[in-house]
């Protein structure tokens, strides 16, 4: 597949009008807001940890396509997993799941919610 065809393929675009993930946990572990300041764009986890795993996760936020849409491809993606692997995930993952290789402004979009959850998960184990 030409992961460069367009900027807005099917994978993303499903995730954008139809997240997965979207909402608030009550009484979350964890609550941790980014903000892309160059653009806008935010996103706000919140999760639940279990036994060095990560139970739920969900997310709210407003933006571009891109940092909405990964962030709905990423909560599909790191529910259950264990906080080794997500603390090991890159933006390589993340461009590959997508489909896409995003350019140097796009990527920030599509990192938000994956650096987010990355130092969300490194403050509840300190």
């Amino acid at each position: 597949m030409d992961r460069k065809v367009t900027l807005y393929n099917e994978i993303l675009m499903g995730h954008y009008h139809s997240p997965r993930s979207y909402g608030m946990i009550e009484n979350p572990d964890f609550i941790i807001e980014s903000r892309n300041e160059s653009c806008g764009d935010v996103v706000c986890l919140t999760g639940m940890i279990r036994s060095n795993v990560l139970g739920d996760v969900k997310y709210q936020g407003r933006g571009c396509i891109i940092s909405q849409a990964c962030a709905s491809l990423l909560m599909e993606k790191v529910i259950g997993k264990s906080l080794d692997v997500i603390e090991a995930l890159t933006a390589e993952d993340i461009c590959t799941w997508a489909g896409i290789e995003f350019g140097p402004n796009r990527l920030h979009c599509a990192l938000l919610a994956l650096q987010a959850l990355q130092k969300a998960i490194k403050l509840q184990q300190h």
